[in-house]
C-alpha cells in the first residue's frame, strides 16, 4: 500500500518539492537583504532600548527609532504582496493534494480494485492519509521556519507580529492551517465526489473559516486590554512593543468616543480647543499586549488542529458508506 500511495502521489510530492525549492530561491537572497538592512540601520538596538512596555513618554530617541522603522517599511514595502502569496499557500495543499486524495479514486472506480484485493477500507485510508499528512507536516514545519525567519525583520520594523498577515504567517499556526487544509480537501472528497467540486468546497471552506476565526475569534482569545492617556503630556504608544491595536480614538470626558480612529496631542498651553473634542478629552487605545504572541498561536493551532482531527474522523466515517 505505501508503494502503491507513492506511485499514486509521487508527481505531486515531487511537482510540491520544486515548488518549495523555487520559494526558497527567493526568500534567502530576499530575507538576507532585509535582515542586513534591519540590522545596518541599528534597528535591533533601537527597539531594544524602547523596551515592550505599551506606553513610553515621547523623546527624541523613540521618534528616531520610529523613522528609521518607516524608513525599513518603505525599502522593502513591495515585499506585502509576497505576505499574500504565503498566506494563500496552505490552502493549495487542500485544493490540490486533499480533494483529489479519495475523489479522483472514486471518480473514476479504482478504490473498488483495491478493496478487492484483500486490503480493508481502513488500511487502504490510514496508508494514504497518514503518508500524504507526514509528508505535509514535515513540509510544513520546514516553510514554517522559513517563512518565519523571512518575516521577522518587517514584523519588528512596523506593526509587530500579532497583527493580520504577521500572525498568519509566521510560528506553529501555517502548519497547523496547511494539515487543516489537506484533512478539509480529504473530507470533501468523501462526500463530493468528483474532484472539481471538491476542489471548490475545499477552497472556500478554508477561506470561510480562516476569514472566521480570524476576525471573530481571534481579538477574543483573552480580553483586551485598554490605555488612556492625556494629550497633553509626552505619553506615547510604544512603536516597540509589538501590540495589536483593535480599536482607537479620542473621548470626550464624559467618556464618549467623539473621534474614533484619531489620536490628538502633544498640545500646546492653551489646550487641544480647535479639535472638536473639549476640555478634559484624552486619547484612548483598545489593544492586545504583544507579550500574547505566542499565547494566541497556541489557542490558534489548538483550534485548527481539533478542526483537522474532527475532519478526518468524519471522513473515515464517510468512506464506510462508499460503494
Amino acid at each position: 500500500m505505501i508503494w502503491l500511495t507513492w506511485r499514486q502521489h509521487r508527481k505531486q510530492a515531487l511537482f510540491t518539492l520544486g515548488a518549495l525549492v523555487a520559494l526558497a530561491a527567493i526568500m534567502v537572497p530576499t530575507g538576507l537583504t532585509m535582515h542586513t538592512k534591519y540590522d545596518s540601520l541599528g534597528l535591533p538596538a533601537c527597539r531594544a532600548a524602547l523596551g515592550s512596555a505599551s506606553m513610553i513618554t515621547q523623546t527624541e530617541a523613540v521618534s528616531r527609532c520610529d523613522s528609521l522603522g518607516h524608513q525599513f517599511q518603505q525599502q522593502f514595502s513591495g515585499m506585502g504582496f509576497v505576505a499574500v502569496l504565503f498566506v494563500v499557500l496552505p490552502v493549495l495543499v487542500g485544493v490540490f493534494f486533499g480533494a483529489p486524495l479519495v475523489a479522483r479514486e472514486v471518480e473514476q472506480g479504482t478504490h473498488r480494485l483495491v478493496w478487492t484485493q484483500g486490503v480493508s477500507r481502513l488500511r487502504w485510508a490510514l496508508v494514504k492519509f497518514g503518508l500524504l499528512g507526514a509528508i505535509t507536516a514535515v513540509l510544513a514545519v520546514g516553510y514554517a521556519l522559513g517563512v518565519s525567519w523571512w518575516f521577522q525583520p518587517l514584523a519588528s520594523a512596523s506593526t509587530g507580529r500579532l497583527t493580520y498577515i504577521f500572525f498568519d504567517v509566521q510560528g506553529i499556526v501555517p502548519v497547523a492551517y496547511t494539515l487543516f487544509a489537506l484533512a478539509l480537501g480529504v473530507f470533501a472528497g468523501t462526500y463530493w465526489r468528483k474532484v472539481l467540486p471538491a476542489m471548490g468546497i475545499a477552497l472556500v471552506g478554508f477561506a470561510a473559516i480562516r476569514v472566521a476565526v480570524e476576525v471573530l475569534a481571534r481579538p477574543r482569545y483573552l480580553p483586551a486590554q485598554t490605555f488612556s492617556f492625556p494629550p497633553g503630556g509626552r505619553q506615547t504608544p510604544n512603536p516597540a512593543s509589538g501590540d495589536w491595536v483593535l480599536d482607537n480614538g479620542v473621548r470626550n470626558a464624559a467618556g464618549e468616543l467623539v473621534l474614533p480612529g484619531a489620536q490628538i496631542g502633544p498640545c500646546p498651553p492653551s489646550g487641544c480647543g480647535n479639535t472638536g473634542a473639549g476640555p478634559g478629552a484624552y486619547n484612548w487605545l483598545r489593544y492586545q499586549p504583544g507579550d500574547r504572541f505566542w499565547t494566541f498561536q497556541g489557542i490558534e493551532t489548538g483550534i485548527f488542529v481539533l478542526l483537522t482531527a474532527a475532519l478526518v474522523f468524519f471522513a473515515f466515517r464517510r468512506l464506510r458508506t462508499l460503494a
